[in-house]
């Protein structure tokens, strides 16, 4: 096309309009290349608001047959419940990565990670609630190894069933509250009937029930309350043991106030609705 330019024979009215059209062209793919979105390559995807889930808890109250009301309530959950594991077990993997990175010649010289690995591992920490924990890299994937796990099928399930009253209770159908979770900020959710006077709590209304799941396993995962059950599960994990949904209820006695009778009920509606079985079916 330049090489036509500077023919000698060309007239100069046809080289002039010729090089109106290529400036022309070159404008144009100018303009085009600054309107198109630049999108950084390593930049995760944003993370789902809570409103734009959709979803909500059927009807339960208006099915009479209890042993149906029970498969139907489990068989909802079990879906929602199955994943929030996954999600949460891609997280786990990312870590066991990054703690074999962080172990290599970790007695010669600390280990560093690129930025996008430590990118990933903030990301992680933040939503795990150790941002600003002040450990060193090492010691919070360590750490984050044993806030980062599932919870067993059946332990949920049992404790949705009670928490909610099969998804028939006020909280679980107006609130999406499945789990029984409080909230203390006003007009965070809907007041209790029989709150104390001096109380302040509030039970947690959800947008979604994959929002209700979610905060139920946050809250497992990242509370002080529930140390203990996130220590059992640590242990088992170390001897290479499965989960035992029956020894993990044991980590609930805070929970609810019931303490020890909560938790022997959780354990009784796993072991009466045979619940174990849906844990291998994960």
């Amino acid at each position: 096309m330049f090489k036509f330019l500077t023919y000698p024979k060309l007239p100069n009215l046809l080289r002039f309009y010729a090089l109106v059209i290529v400036v022309a062209l070159i404008a144009a793919l100018i303009m085009k290349y600054r309107q198109a979105p630049q999108v950084d390559p390593v930049e995760s995807a944003p993370p789902v608001k809570e409103e734009a889930f959709v979803s909500e808890l059927p009807d339960f109250s208006a099915i009479t047959n209890i042993d149906e009301k029970k498969q139907r309530f489990f068989a909802f959950l079990h879906q929602y419940i199955d994943t929030e594991n996954q999600r949460i077990l891609k997280s786990r993997a990312a870590l066991l990565e990054l703690s074999e990175i962080l172990l290599i010649d970790a007695d010669l010289s600390p280990a560093e990670l690129s930025t996008l690995e430590q990118r990933a591992l903030d990301a992680i920490a933040a939503e795990y609630r150790l941002q600003d924990s002040g450990m060193n890299n090492a010691q919070l994937v360590e750490e984050l190894l044993v806030r980062v796990d599932v919870i067993p099928v059946s332990l949920a399930l049992a404790q949705a069933a009670t928490e909610s009253a099969w998804g028939t209770s006020r909280f679980a159908k107006q609130g999406n509250n499945i789990f029984g979770q409080w909230c203390f900020d006003e007009g965070c959710g809907l007041i209790p009937g029989r709150r104390a006077d001096s109380a302040s709590h509030e039970v947690r209304a959800f947008a979604s029930v994959e929002a209700s799941v979610r905060a139920y396993f946050r809250n497992l995962n990242t509370n002080p309350t529930y140390d203990y059950l996130r220590e059992l599960r640590a242990q088992m994990r170390m001897q290479g043991k499965p989960l035992d949904p029956m020894r993990l209820a044991a980590g609930l006695t805070r929970y609810s106030e019931r303490g020890h009778v909560y938790v022997a009920e959780v354990q009784d509606i796993m072991r009466y609705n045979d619940l174990l079985a849906r844990d291998q079916q994960s």
